[in-house]
C-alpha cells in the first residue's frame, strides 16, 4: 500500500512519515509505532499526530484536518496516543478515548477535546502518561480484528491467536462481540477453534493477515499484539501494534501432571520434602521403566520420570502410561521397539517369578531395621543425617519393587488397600478407647491415610462408626504391591521426624528462627547447616511453595511456566469409569461432604478414606483406576470416576448427577427425589 502523508511545519504537529513521528516520548507509544511501520514498508494508514508539546489551549490544527479529510468529505478517526501506552509492561488497553466516524471540522474539535480529557491533567502532561493525538482516515472494514503473534493464554510463542469480525476491530477490542476466536500456527494453519458457532474469516484474508503478522513481528523484534482491518479492495491494513506482555516461551519435553503422584503427595512439597521423598520415588521409578523396557531408553534419559513443579510432585504421565505418547512416521515399521521388549520380557519372566519373595524380603528387612532405630531424641546430629541418608536409599529401592510389582501384576488382581486396614484399625483404637498420641504407635497402618510431611507428629484422622470390613482375595503381585507402599510410607514418616529432630535442635543453637524454616533447605544445605553451622545467605527470602493449582496435564515452557495440553477425549461428559457401579447425588466441592453427596476433586487424596464410605460417587480431575482411594471405594460401593477433565469447574456446588463407574459418565439430572 502506498503511504501518503500531510507535509507540515507546524510546531507539535507531524506526519506520521515525518521521521519525528517514530520518537515516543514526543508522538506517543501507539503513533510511533505505527510510524516505525510505515517506514518500513508496512501498510499503514495516513496520518498526522498532534504532539505532547501541542498547545492543548488552541484549536486544532483546521489545515490539516482540511487535506486530510478532504474538507470534511472523508470520515477521520481520532485516537489516544499516550506515552504509557501499548509499553513492554503494560498495555494500558482502553484506558483513553479513541472517536471513530468524526465528519466534519466541529465534530473533529469536540474530538479531540475528548481524547485529550481521557488523559492525565494538563499539569501533568509532560509526565509519564504525556497525551498526543493521532488522526487518520476512518476504514470502513469489511473484516476487522486482533491477532497475537504469540498465544497470550498459554504464553506460546509458537502460537498465534486471532479474533476476527465483520466490520472493524473496535466492536471486537471493546467486547461487544466474541468474533471467530481460533489459534493458528506460525504458518496460519488453524489449530484450534475457541468459538466453532461464530463465522469463520475466510481462508485467503486469514492468510494475509498472518503474512502482515509476521512481517510486523519482525520490525519490532518481538512478540505483538495487532490490531488490523480489511479494506474495500481486500488488503490489509495495519492499524495498531503494540507488545505482549507475559509470555513463556514454547513448551517442549513430556507431559506432566500430578496424576498418580496426587494420592502420596497432595500437597505442595518444600525443597526438603522433595529431596526427602520426590528424588528416591523417581529414582525407582526409572529403575522399574528401565527393567521392563516399558520406555525407549532415550526418553527414559531425557524425563525427569517425577519432579516437582510449583512445588506439587508431578510424573512424566506418557512414560507411566497414563497419556499415549505420540508416534512419529519414525518409529513406524521400527522392530528396535519390539527387540527392546522381547529382551525385557526375559528379564520380566524371572522378576515376575520372584518378585512376591524379594518384596518380602525387602518388607522384612524394613521392619527389622525400623524396629531397631532408637529414639531420635537420643541419636547425634551426623547419626540423624545418616537416617536421612539411609530412608532414602531404602525408598528408592521399596518405590522401585513397588512400581515393578504394579507393572507385573494382572489388571484383575487386587488385595485389601492399606487405607481399608488403616480405616478398620483406626475404628478399633477408637471403640477400645485408646489414647489419641498411641494410635500411630500401636498401629502405624493408620499412617496410610496422613500425607507425609515435616513437622510435628501427624494428628490422627476423625473417621465415623465402627470398623469396616475389609475386602477377601489378593493376588501374590498385589498384595506385594500393597505392603510395599505402606513400608514407603513407615520410611517416610521416619525421614521426616528425624528431619524435624534436627529443625528443633537447629533452632535451639539460635541458627534457625524457627523449626518450620528448615523446610525450605535442601538436603545437602541442611548437611551443610548441621555440620558448619552456616544457612544459605538467601535463606530469609524463601517462601513456601503456594497454593497455586497445576493443570491436568501440561507441558512446560521455557521459563518454566506449565502450559496446559488439551487432548481429545472422546465425550466432554466422561471420565474413566474406575469401578463401584452407580451412583446418584448432589455435586460436593470443599470439605465436609455430607453423607449421600457425590464429591467432586481434583484428585484422589489418602485423606478422603475417611469420607469415602459415605459418598454416593467420586469424582477426580485425574488419578487411576488402581489407586488406593478408587480401590477403597470400589470395596463399599461408590462409584468412582477419574480423569474427568476440568471436574471442579464444570460441575457446578449443589447440582445433582448420576455417576457410572462403569462407563466413566457423569450426567447431570433434574430430577428432584432425594439422594440415597
Amino acid at each position: 500500500m502506498t503511504i501518503t502523508t500531510t507535509t507540515t511545519n507546524r510546531p507539535g504537529v507531524v506526519a506520521l512519515r515525518d521521521p519525528r513521528a517514530r520518537d515516543a516520548e514526543l508522538t506517543g507509544a501507539k503513533a510511533a509505532a505505527l510510524a516505525m511501520a510505515a517506514a518500513n514498508g508496512l501498510p499503514v494508514l495516513e496520518g498526522f499526530v498532534l504532539t505532547t508539546v501541542w498547545s492543548h489551549r488552541g484549536d486544532p490544527p483546521e489545515a490539516e484536518w482540511r487535506v486530510l479529510s478532504g474538507a470534511g468529505a472523508k470520515a477521520l478517526v481520532v485516537r489516544s496516543s499516550s506515552v504509557a501506552e501499548d509499553g513492554a509492561q503494560q498495555s494500558m488497553a482502553g484506558l483513553f478515548t479513541s472517536v471513530l466516524d468524526v465528519r466534519d471540522w466541529q465534530g473533529f474539535r469536540a474530538a479531540v477535546d475528548e481524547v485529550l480529557a481521557s488523559g492525565p491533567p494538563a499539569e501533568l502532561g509532560a509526565g509519564e502518561a504525556a497525551m498526543a493525538v493521532l488522526v487518520q482516515p476512518y476504514l470502513a472494514a469489511g473484516w476487522g480484528g486482533v491477532v497475537f503473534t504469540a498465544d497470550p493464554v498459554t504464553g506460546r510463542t509458537d502460537r498465534m491467536m486471532i479474533t476476527a469480525s465483520r466490520g472493524g476491530p473496535s466492536a471486537v477490542v471493546g467486547g461487544a462481540e466474541d468474533g471467530w476466536t481460533a489459534t493458528l500456527t506460525r504458518r496460519g494453519r488453524v489449530a484450534s477453534v475457541a468459538t466453532p458457532d461464530a463465522e469463520p474469516l475466510p481462508n485467503g484474508l486469514r492468510r494475509k493477515v498472518v503474512r502482515l503478522a509476521l512481517r510486523a513481528e519482525r520490525v519490532f523484534g518481538g512478540a505483538l499484539d495487532i490490531e488490523w482491518a480489511i479494506d474495500a479492495r481486500g488488503r490489509v491494513v495495519l492499524l495498531q501494534a503494540r507488545p505482549v506482555t507475559a509470555l513463556h516461551g514454547p513448551v517442549r519435553g513430556p507431559i506432566l501432571g500430578p496424576g498418580p503422584l496426587a494420592e502420596t503427595f497432595p500437597d505442595p512439597l518444600r525443597p526438603l520434602e522433595q529431596d526427602l521423598w520426590l528424588s528416591p520415588l523417581a529414582n525407582g521409578l526409572r529403575v522399574a521403566i528401565d527393567l521392563t523396557g516399558a520406555a525407549p531408553p532415550r526418553a527414559l534419559h531425557e524425563s525427569p520420570v517425577a519432579t516437582a513443579v510449583r512445588g506439587i510432585a508431578v510424573a512424566d504421565l506418557e512414560l507411566l502410561g497414563v497419556v499415549r505418547p505420540r508416534r512419529g512416521v519414525v518409529r513406524i515399521l521400527d522392530p528396535r521397539p519390539g527387540a527392546r521388549r522381547l529382551g525385557a520380557a526375559m528379564r520380566v519372566g524371572r522378576l515376575a517369578a520372584a518378585l512376591p519373595d524379594l518384596a518380602q524380603q525387602t518388607c522384612e528387612r524394613v521392619d527389622t531395621d525400623l524396629a531397631e532405630i532408637p529414639p531420635l531424641t537420643e541419636l547425634t546430629d551426623l547419626a540423624l543425617l545418616t537416617v536421612l541418608d539411609n530412608a532414602r536409599t531404602a525408598l528408592t529401592a521399596v518405590h522401585g519393587y513397588e512400581a515393578l510389582a504394579g507393572m507385573l501384576g494382572g489388571k484383575g488382581e487386587s488385595a485389601p488397600t492399606a487405607a481399608a486396614m488403616a480405616l478398620s484399625a483406626l475404628a478399633g483404637a477408637r471403640a477400645t478407647g485408646l489414647p489419641e498420641d498411641r494410635v500411630i504407635e500401636e498401629s502405624p497402618v493408620v499412617l496410610a491415610l496422613i500425607p507425609p510431611r515435616i513437622g510435628p507428629p501427624p494428628t490422627v484422622p476423625e473417621v465415623e462408626g465402627a470398623a469396616l470390613p475389609i475386602g477377601d482375595g489378593a493376588g501374590e503381585l498385589a498384595l506385594a504391591r500393597e505392603a510395599l507402599r505402606l513400608r514407603a510410607r513407615w520410611v517416610q514418616e521416619l525421614g521426616a521426624r528425624a528431619a524435624w529432630e534436627l529443625a528443633i535442635r537447629l533452632t535451639t543453637a539460635g541458627l534457625l528462627a524457627d523449626p518450620d524454616t528448615s523446610t525450605l533447605l535442601t538436603l545437602d544445605e541442611l548437611r551443610t547447616a548441621v555440620r558448619h553451622r552456616r544457612l544459605p545467605d538467601d535463606l530469609p527470602d524463601r517462601t513456601p511453595p503456594d497454593l497455586t493449582p497445576l493443570p491436568a496435564e501440561f507441558r512446560l515452557a521455557t521459563d518454566g511456566f506449565p502450559i496446559a495440553v488439551s487432548r481429545r477425549r472422546g465425550r466432554a461428559d466422561r471420565g474413566v469409569g474406575a469401578g463401584g457401579g452407580t451412583g446418584r447425588g448432589m455435586v460436593h466441592i470443599g470439605d465436609n461432604p455430607p453423607a449421600g453427596s457425590v464429591l467432586v476433586v481434583r484428585h484422589l487424596d489418602p485423606r478422603l478414606a475417611v469420607v469415602v464410605p459415605k459418598l454416593s460417587g467420586l469424582i477426580a480431575e485425574t488419578g487411576s483406576p488402581l489407586s488406593h482411594l478408587a480401590i477403597l471405594a470400589r470395596e463399599h460401593g461408590v462409584p468412582v470416576v477419574v480423569g474427568y477433565p476440568d471436574a471442579t469447574r464444570r460441575l457446578p456446588d449443589g447440582a445433582v448427577v448420576q455417576v457410572d463407574g462403569r462407563s466413566g459418565e457423569v450426567r447431570q439430572t433434574t430430577e428432584t427425589e432425594e439422594h440415597r
